[in-house]
């Protein structure tokens, strides 16, 4: 499996030290965003709302385009994208847009989720001696990791992640990690971003003020979440979501991390109980998950406090195990950032069944 490389990381907790609060900064007509294809794709993005359109330069693939939207009853952006590349979107307005993209990648025709987050000046901080926790988002490997970042007060850099595709591995293989010191920075010359250059390839990392931030590389999106002062579920956050998400279902890699699978793109709606209950349902009323959410630190599995599972509770990530509609096991994860829901799923047959082995995953973005 490919993971999360080590500078990014660094950067990554570097912009979330902006602050937590999910407020947008700007709410202007014309609102300037930065963002991340799952794919890996760089994009930036301008919404212009006196105009109804939204341009957009992928910096990866080099495609470009203007396309006009409409605003539908449940507040979502219907694109109509003479190129059919954007299909769909929904925005807080000068802090976070979500698109479903049809045709990203370097072959252009790669189904991606886009998480884009407003451009601001972004700087380098000392978060000396801090903690985050981290989302990874793929259209490969299995799709879905998470996991922690700490920076010493020396500046070393820490990451360990769980990845619930390592079930596929003989013996399972769950954990990740490492320690660096971070090199090889170069600001981009309009201050709103950073490029990384490592021996895997360049990351380009942006952050808001508002503390969410993002890192764009070859193997997908990073999305930095600020921790909470608990592990407690905040029923505050209890609600209805509506959700746009990535899921490839069907899916088997081969050699070189090739994989295969049915790749697609919906609306959905998650359904947060203040008793922690969670489901989420797509617009063909398809229930794609369903359970209690438990603190990632009281799920002994992926934290028990030793050296063989991650080495940070990650409190304010969620997650619930249970068994699926199709009997398979479902590791599914939330963290809740102001209004905004960040989810994601990984689902197969336990014991492994075939060699090599099927799993579905998905992932999104629901706001309230």
């Amino acid at each position: 499996m490919n993971r999360l490389t080590l500078t990014s990381l660094f950067f990554l907790v570097v912009l979330t030290g902006c602050g937590t609060s999910t407020a947008p900064t700007s709410a202007s007509a014309i609102r300037n965003y930065n963002g991340t294809a799952s794919v890996g794709d760089f994009l930036t993005i301008t919404l212009n709302s006196a105009a109804s359109t939204i341009e957009y330069t992928n910096h990866t693939n080099g495609d470009t385009g203007t396309v006009p939207y409409t605003v539908n009853s449940d507040g979502t952006y219907t694109l109509a994208d003479p190129q059919g590349n954007l299909l769909e979107a929904f925005e807080v307005p000068g802090f976070v847009l979500v698109v479903e993209s049809a045709k990203s990648g370097p072959t252009h025709n790669t189904p991606a989720l886009i998480t884009a987050i407003e451009s601001v000046p972004t700087s380098i901080t000392n978060l000396a001696s801090q903690n985050f926790n981290y989302m990874q988002w793929r259209t490969s490997s299995g799709g879905l990791e998470i996991g922690n970042v700490s920076i010493a007060s020396s500046g070393d850099i820490t990451h360990d992640s769980f990845h619930p595709a390592g079930v596929l591995n003989q013996p399972a293989d769950y954990f990740g990690g490492g320690t660096f010191p971070a090199t090889s920075i170069e600001e981009d010359a309009s201050g709103k971003f950073f490029t990384i250059h490592e021996t895997q390839g360049d990351d380009v990392v942006f952050g808001t003020q508002n503390g969410l931030c993002a890192v764009d590389g070859g193997n997908g999106a990073i999305l930095g979440l600020p921790k909470t002062s608990t592990k407690a579920f905040d029923a505050t956050t209890a609600g209805s979501y509506t959700a746009i998400f990535y899921e490839k279902a069907g899916a088997q890699t081969g050699q070189n991390n090739v994989e295969t699978g049915t790749a697609s793109q919906g609306k959905a709606t998650l359904t947060v109980g203040a008793d922690a209950s969670v489901s989420l349902v797509d617009s063909q009323s398809n229930t794609l998950a369903s359970g209690t959410l438990v603190a990632v630190a009281d799920s002994s599995y992926i934290y028990d406090g030793t050296a063989n599972t991650l080495s940070n509770p990650c409190n304010g990530i969620f997650t619930a195990r249970v068994t699926a509609t199709n009997g398979d096991r479902q590791d599914f994860f939330v963290s809740f950032q102001g209004r905004a829901a960040i989810f994601g799923s990984f689902q197969t047959a336990v014991p492994v069944v075939g060699q090599p082995p099927t799993y579905t995953y998905f992932y999104g973005v629901g706001l309230k």
